[in-house]
């Protein structure tokens, strides 16, 4: 079900990445390299390996989400989503839940200081840069791809160093702060 939802949101999950940014994209300069993960982040498509899995992740997840997401119904639709493109982008599902849990909250409609909207916190500038100015970054897929396609850049640019890559992707490289929430959130709530 989430492959078809995918396929047929793929347009929109790629405006939304060209809309986002990260909270570092105050300035616009685009890495080409990054802008190639974007653009190929965008064909790809992958979800569970095995349904057991699937279910145990899914009901353990939405059970600590379900304070600050009431619907079950949504809250299972952003876990799909959401462990689809953290697993796409070969990142842990419990790191991405910390990152959105400090960026947003999980509020899809979260717009930042420095314009950065949807869950993970994505600059518009992505979408125009990418040639999707129609693409939309409050839709939940396409903040994720976006979102988990830019984390992942960060921890290769990083040589796999999580607080340098966490505070690339906050635009605070240098501080500690960020890194240090996103840790604590993963610690408190989303440890497996």
């Amino acid at each position: 079900m989430e492959t078809d939802v995918t396929l047929r949101h793929l347009p929109l999950l790629i405006s939304l990445l060209l809309l986002s940014g990260t909270c570092s994209a105050a300035k616009q300069d685009v890495d080409p390299e990054l802008k190639q993960r974007l653009i190929a982040a965008l064909a790809q498509n992958e979800g569970f390996g095995d349904r057991f899995d699937a279910e145990v992740w899914l009901l353990d997840m939405s059970s600590r989400l379900a304070r600050v997401m009431p619907d079950e119904h949504q809250r299972l639709e952003l876990l799909r989503h959401l462990h689809l493109e953290a697993s796409r982008a070969g990142l842990p599902s419990e790191l991405v839940l910390a990152v959105i849990q400090v960026e947003s909250n999980f509020d899809r409609f979260a717009i930042s200081s420095a314009g950065a909207q949807g869950l993970m916190q994505v600059m518009p500038f992505w979408l125009k840069e990418l040639g999707r100015p129609d693409d939309n970054l409050f839709n939940v897929q396409t903040n994720l791809r976006f979102g988990c396609t830019i984390l992942r850049y960060y921890l290769d640019m990083e040589k796999g160093n999580r607080t340098r890559a966490l505070a690339r992707y906050n635009g605070s490289l240098g501080s500690f702060r960020y890194p240090n929430l996103v840790y604590a959130a993963l610690r408190s709530k989303w440890f497996r």
